[in-house]
């Protein structure tokens, strides 16, 4: 085998995901971190329709020197992952929301090898149902985040 040839991911023939919009990848009872850039904040503003000083002022945290959405205190769910009303949850901003959120449940340790893969399913009824998708798309929303 060349030096130039990696061997091809576990998950070479694609693996299957849709989003069942359960909001458990968004929700508590642990803490965690939603990572936002620039760009996350500008349009998570211009979809709410205010200024970006007062999005960051109610939205947005500083952590480990860089920028995350709030939690709600009661249950530690994300801020804008609301009840539909249909005994369901949705988020407030999903057409904008951030790149880590989009990602999921395509993230480098979800990846790494199947049994990661089997425990992150525990979590997220979208894991292995619905279309599959390729390895290329997978490894491009893999890159996209360092989560």
């Amino acid at each position: 085998m060349s030096l130039f040839h990696r061997k091809p991911p576990w998950y070479a023939a694609g693996l299957a995901f849709e989003c069942a919009r359960c909001g458990n990848c968004c929700a508590g009872p642990h803490a965690g971190y939603v990572w936002l850039g620039a760009a996350d904040i500008t349009a998570i503003a211009a979809h709410l329709g205010i200024a970006e000083p007062e999005a960051c002022q109610k939205y947005v945290r500083r952590a480990e020197r860089r920028y995350s959405l709030i939690e709600r205190k009661d249950n530690r769910d994300c801020i804008f992952l609301l009840p539909d009303g249909e005994g369901r949850r949705k988020c407030a901003v999903y057409p904008v929301r951030p790149i880590q959120c989009r990602t999921w449940p395509f993230w480098k340790n979800n990846l790494s090898d199947p049994d990661s893969w089997a425990r992150a399913g525990l979590r997220c009824p979208g894991i292995n149902h619905g279309a599959v998708v390729s390895c290329n798309e997978i490894e491009t929303r893999a890159n996209a985040t360092a989560e």
